[in-house]
């Protein structure tokens, strides 16, 4: 019996060590990579950056076909995105998402060709559709995306007495460049900017001053959000 008491007795450090031991090591291991292969949702806030050209395009104008000035339409703009995103060998991410903002973005210039009258410009709203590829170093994300864009226009001018008017809808094309931060399994940030070109389209203005103008725009915006991701995403990167 002495023999065993002793023999159970050092068997209990020993234990105790090889416990102690494999805790170590379990804390040394590091912690699985993050996944971005998910869906998500989010919300975004920016300013945008307008610039407008408009051209005569009244036929049997005398200016047909001449500038009558341009201005830029700047503000802020925010809104709501939703995407879904997939990780594929190693840290390559491929993925999809349509965004659509409100603005403010609004701006006026002096006509070039017909004297006291002022010709303006507000942007209503902006949406798009895109896909993007990117490189993941685990919780950091660098991207670039590209894709078709709409928005929606109102424009006018007036000299205070005749004026005329025109809301409309128009497509174009977007290219950007932007880069996403994972703070947790299922939020993460994001910076971005964006070229948008939406090309010229001729407008019939109506009023008392029915007229005709070819507007030729491009824009620029840079927004920051967050998005709330779901879907499977946050587990360990498959290699």
């Amino acid at each position: 019996m002495l023999v065993i008491g002793t023999t159970g007795a050092s068997a209990a450090p020993r234990g105790t060590k090889q416990s102690q031991a494999a805790s170590q090591a379990m804390a040394m291991v590091p912690p699985p990579a993050i996944s971005w292969t998910g869906c998500y949702v989010g919300g975004h806030v920016g300013g945008v950056w307008t610039r407008k050209d408009w051209v005569v395009r009244q036929p049997g104008d005398v200016f047909f076909g001449q500038s009558d000035g341009s201005h830029d339409a700047d503000g802020w703009l925010g809104g709501a995105q939703v995407g879904c995103d997939y990780q594929f060998a190693g840290g390559w991410v491929i993925g999809i998402a349509g965004d659509y903002a409100w603005t403010n973005a609004s701006g006026s210039n002096t006509s070039l060709l017909f004297p006291g009258f002022t010709n303006h410009s507000e942007v209503k709203s902006l949406a798009s559709v895109t896909g993007r590829i990117g490189y993941a170093w685990d919780r950091f994300l660098g991207y670039v995306k590209g894709g078709g864009a709409w928005e929606r226009d109102q424009h006018d001018f007036t000299d205070g007495v005749f004026s005329a008017s025109v809301s409309a809808t128009r497509s174009g094309w977007t290219i950007g460049v932007g880069a996403e931060y994972a703070f947790s399994n299922y939020l993460t940030g994001f910076v971005e900017y964006n070229y948008y070109d939406f090309g010229t389209r001729d407008l019939s203005f109506v009023g008392n001053d029915p007229f005709i103008y070819g507007i030729d725009e491009t824009k620029s915006v840079l927004k920051a959000g967050l998005n709330f991701r779901f879907g499977g995403w946050g587990g360990p990167v498959r290699y």
